[in-house]
């Protein structure tokens, strides 16, 4: 199922005179209309008191354009352009090694050479009744099916001259009492297997969309005898396949398949691939991969100099369709437009993005109608890709994220719970809690984003008084973290406001534009595990997974890391006897109860969902001081993260698990008048808003803001 009205933009982040560009798919009716607004608090929610609020920018940006609509074709293959215009010599001889995954499913090419009009040319075909051989209209399949994740040679081949087709499967690891192996021929007159077109590998060519029939699972080593020997341990960065034969036949990969996989030849004795590539010349291939939507350009314009840094959008409507298409405006390095600068998360917002969870049911769908929030939900859309939290429909994990594809939940107005207690925002739409907060404090403030800090590092930030989180700062690059480092080691001030933050590591590449790729390694609160030997990236061959296994725990950052993960809901923060004495009682000038956060609009409290807490052996400086610690928290509703249990009840620090379901809010003095606020909850800034920002929770982060910028602003209430 497609959007009746979405989009995305070329490009998250942009400063002055950068041009961004729009591609929209719209069914109609009539044309649609396109404005430019400045997004400062999306939460739809009517309970809150708080509508919807978007500077209207029509005078940067506001027309009309027809509709049209544009696909997204997922399903990755490689294609071999090149190939069309080698002739074959006369007979075919084609092999691979494949580990299927879905062998039962229908037919999926693993290598083809195919005109898609007259099916002339050849496809060597997994089908459920084993390998095939497809040649116009003639076809010779084995009549074995083949095992799911079990490793084959297969190969076929052709004579024109004789008409006789052969084809063949057998396992490299024979099994007791399966009959999976074996061969079949038969003949045929008028064999064109020649055909001048691209070769494809996992996929052929088709008449109405890219390619068709794409394959599930590893393919490694796939050659054409005379023509081309493809070797996927060369190029493995890159979207890009080698060939090693006489043709130099190189091709490249569309959709971002899985790299860095292990082949036949692993055998666990190396798991670095790139110690032993020969171990991992494999390529994973999925029918639901999907990386560039290559839609067409339906508008762009020029960022007009010195334009305010902030969160923006283009707001689409057509007839009952709405949605719209975030993306970020920075300032130029070194020229600040204000004392603070929030961190957009755009890292996390991309690995989520189009997590489908199963979730959109009937009283979901009503309230998402009700109040007018954004209507397109992953659950719905599969056509724009998965998210990295969702396995693929083979049962792998989804290792790669795009930002060149509609995201549906990357949208200011996005529900992502059906909340009892609050408005279930998560990720962008739960930051507007906090761009709202600022609004309204008067605190002006400017927007990097993680994209501009992975490219830009600490120069970026380092005019600014202070530096601002959001709820969900999750997935960093070893760039992001370097960054947040050296700027709180030469003076900066950091307010961490949310929690799990610090956790993953991800990586870019240049050579694979809008892309983020993750291994979920070892352990972790995670939604798919890595296989055994995948855990380290393709993009930039670092070891993935946690920050924490590679000895960068949170803690060094920010002072806390991640300690329980529960369900979506919040509980409150009790003043420590710390947060009364001299040194830090401006932190809490003004709040009334010892017990406050209480409430709030996403869990119903300041204190939820993912947790945070000091640990001086992962590395809290033993200058940290917790000023109040969560509580309340049903143990029915929360769970200690694995990485700190031993077994069923006993964790490292000797801890009970309960005295571990907890969240400390820290404050950390660093060198040079450098400083650390971290509160440790997702949930932290959804209390914000509450009683229209007039609440306990406001007031101690406005002190907080107020003195680490420097700011000299008066409590507005």
């Amino acid at each position: 199922m497609t959007a009746p009205l979405t989009g995305y933009a070329d490009r998250v982040s942009v400063r002055s005179g950068d041009r961004i560009a729009f591609k929209v798919s719209s069914v109609g009716p009539g044309p649609y209309h396109a404005m430019l607004v400045r997004v400062i608090r999306g939460d739809p929610n009517p309970a809150s008191g708080l509508p919807l609020k978007l500077e209207e920018c029509s005078e940067l940006f506001d027309g009309r354009f027809a509709s049209r609509q544009q696909h997204a074709w997922p399903g990755s293959y490689a294609v071999v352009e090149g190939a069309k215009d080698v002739a074959l010599s006369g007979a075919l001889a084609v092999e691979a090694l494949i580990w299927p995954t879905l062998p039962e499913d229908g037919p999926q090419t693993v290598i083809s050479r195919r005109d898609a009009s007259t099916g002339a040319g050849f496809a060597l075909v997994l089908t459920p009744e084993g390998m095939a051989l497809e040649s116009g209209g003639a076809r010779v399949v084995v009549g074995k099916k083949l095992r799911s994740r079990a490793w084959y040679r297969v190969w076929a081949s052709a004579d024109p001259a004789t008409g006789m087709l052969r084809v063949g499967q057998q396992p490299l690891q024979r099994v007791f009492a399966v009959d999976d192996e074996g061969e079949a021929s038969a003949t045929a007159s008028g064999l064109a297997l020649d055909a001048p077109q691209p070769v494809l590998i996992g996929a052929e060519s088709a008449t109405d969309r890219p390619a068709r029939r794409c394959f599930n699972g590893k393919i490694e080593a796939p050659a054409i005898a005379g023509v081309a020997a493809w070797d996927f341990t060369r190029r493995m960065a890159t979207m890009e396949i080698e060939d090693t034969g006489p043709n130099r036949l190189h091709g490249r990969l569309v959709n971002l398949p899985t790299r860095a996989m292990k082949g036949s030849a692993w055998t666990g004795a190396e798991r670095d691939w790139k110690v032993a590539p020969h171990h991992y010349a494999a390529i994973h291939f999925h029918d639901d991969d999907l990386h560039d939507c290559g839609w067409a350009d339906d508008f762009s314009f020029v960022i007009p100099k010195g334009m305010k840094s902030g969160v923006y959008a283009v707001q689409l409507r057509c007839g009952p369709h709405r949605d719209f298409i975030p993306f970020f405006i920075r300032p130029q390095i070194g020229k600040p437009q204000a004392k603070v600068c929030y961190i957009a998360s755009t890292f996390t917002y991309q690995v989520y993005g189009n997590f489908s969870r199963g979730l959109f049911d009937e009283a979901f769908r009503k309230r998402v109608a009700e109040w007018k929030a954004a209507a397109n939900n992953p659950d719905d859309n599969k056509d724009y890709g998965l998210s990295t939290y969702n396995f693929h429909r083979d049962g792998s994990g989804v290792a790669y994220s795009s930002h060149l594809r509609p995201l549906l939940s990357w949208r200011p107005d996005y529900l992502t719970f059906n909340d009892p207690a609050g408005s279930g925002l998560r990720h962008l739409p739960a930051d507007t809690h906090l761009t709202g907060w600022l609004d309204r404090m008067g605190i002006a403030y400017d927007v990097v984003t993680d994209h501009d800090l992975h490219e830009k590092g600490v120069d970026i930030l380092n005019h600014y008084k202070v530096v601002v989180t959001g709820s969900h700062p999750e997935y960093h690059t070893a760039n992001t973290l370097d960054a947040l480092q050296a700027y709180t080691d030469n003076g900066g001030r950091l307010m961490y406001l949310g929690g799990n933050g610090f956790y993953w590591r991800v990586a870019l590449s240049d050579a694979v534009p809008g892309a983020i790729e993750v291994r979920r390694t070892e352990g972790g609160i995670r939604t798919w595990p890595a296989e055994p030997g995948e855990y380290y990236h393709a993009f930039d061959g670092a070891y993935g997974g946690l920050w924490r296994r590679s000895d960068r725990p949170p803690n060094l950052l920010c002072g806390i890391g991640f300690s329980s993960q529960g369900r979506f809901v919040g509980d409150s923060f009790r003043q420590t006897s710390a947060a009364r004495d001299n040194h830090h009682a401006w932190v809490f000038e003004g709040v009334k109860d010892e017990l406050f956060g209480g409430y709030g609009f996403s869990g119903g409290g300041a204190a939820g969902f993912e947790l945070d807490r000091l640990d001086h052996r992962l590395g809290s400086p033993l200058n940290a001081v917790v000023l109040a610690s969560s509580e309340g928290h049903d143990r029915k509703n929360f769970v200690v993260v694995h990485e700190e249990r031993l077994g069923l009840d006993t964790t490292i620090t000797g801890e009970t698990l309960e005295q571990l379901i907890r969240a400390d809010m820290t404050y950390i003095e660093k060198p040079k008048g450098g400083a650390i606020f971290s509160v440790g909850s997702i949930t932290y800034c959804g209390s914000l808003p509450h009683n229209k920002y007039d609440n306990d929770v406001s007031r101690l982060t406005f002190n907080v803001a107020n003195r680490f910028g420097e700011l000299g602003l008066k409590w507005p209430f």
